[in-house]
């Protein structure tokens, strides 16, 4: 499916799952390298930056959102040219399905100035996605906040999955964001190169908008750290609470059964359990051993 946005002398081409048709369509409308063509029929694994003759061409993969997507990664296209951009994805990324809605609307009423060349609604693109990742972010900085409150209200076993799944997904989003330090490097080569110096700022400023992305990714990570050691800690006392009573528990009785055992004995005369009063009397005793060791226990601060 291909979506055109014109914005004066500027065009943005929009591919979602391109067949072979769309992608012969714009190789030969603006000049597309067929090994470049070939490659936006299928993702790509591995994220990277070239430069060509008439074009620049990156690979980027973005973490999907968790809480409106099944994937864990998404991949989109990038082919900027002077007055064009291509863009290639293979399903619904949400911060571009905004930003086309925002971009349409722009053209519509002619109200934004997006610069003399297709580099600039690439910045603007790319600060999108990035401020999408920014929310997942702020998403998952709203589950560790409510696991810390859960943890200090006494769930530390409940919120055992709770921290692996988030665990889980700040992985999925530092491995999906961290190869964009070397392609953005390249590309801010490669766009002085091609657009000029004048552009330099706008590239330097893509590179400050991921490390502070992944400055966020890297401060929830260790919070997330803190926390699961915190509740590690909180679980293993409260283990340790419960092995104490149980251990406290095993040796008052203990006594109390060998007493008990001593006067089950079947022997043909036992003291005390011969006298009128036998049964009362062992009961009292076992009682008071009971007491005595109880006593014992909590002046040595056991309970």
């Amino acid at each position: 499916m291909m979506h055109r946005y014109p914005h004066g002398p500027l065009v943005w081409i929009d591919l979602e799952s391109p067949t072979h048709d769309d992608v012969r369509l714009i190789m030969d409308e603006f000049g597309i390298d067929p090994t470049v063509a070939e490659e936006l029929l299928l993702p790509t694994p591995k994220p990277r930056a070239e430069l060509h003759e008439h074009y620049l061409y990156l690979i980027l993969h973005f973490p999907a959102l968790k809480h409106t997507h099944n994937t864990t990664v998404q991949e989109v296209d990038f082919v900027i040219g002077e007055k064009f951009i291509i863009t290639t994805r293979y399903e619904l990324v949400d911060p571009l399905h905004k930003f086309s809605k925002i971009f349409e609307v722009n053209s519509v009423l002619d109200k934004s100035n997006l610069g003399d060349h297709a580099g600039y609604i690439f910045y603007y693109m790319l600060r999108k996605l990035y401020k999408s990742v920014e929310h997942e972010v702020a998403y998952i900085g709203d589950m560790l906040d409510d696991v810390e409150t859960q943890i200090f209200e006494g769930r530390e076993r409940e919120m055992v999955a709770t921290l692996s799944q988030v665990g889980r997904n700040l992985l999925n989003l530092r491995q999906s964001i961290e190869p964009h330090r070397d392609v953005l490097r390249q590309f801010e080569s490669d766009a002085e190169t091609f657009f000029g110096s004048t552009y330099r700022l706008s590239a330097r400023n893509l590179i400050n908008e991921y490390y502070r992305v992944h400055g966020l990714i890297q401060r929830h990570s260790e919070s997330l750290k803190e926390l699961r050691e915190t509740n590690n800690s909180l679980l293993t006392t409260k283990q340790n609470e419960i092995m104490k009573v149980l251990t406290i528990m095993a040796f008052v009785t203990f006594p109390l059964t060998l007493i008990t055992g001593i006067f089950g004995m079947n022997t043909v005369q036992t003291p005390i359990a011969d006298s009128p009063y036998g049964f009362w009397m062992i009961i009292a005793g076992m009682g008071v051993t009971g007491i005595l060791m109880f006593l014992y226990f909590k002046r040595k601060h056991w309970l």
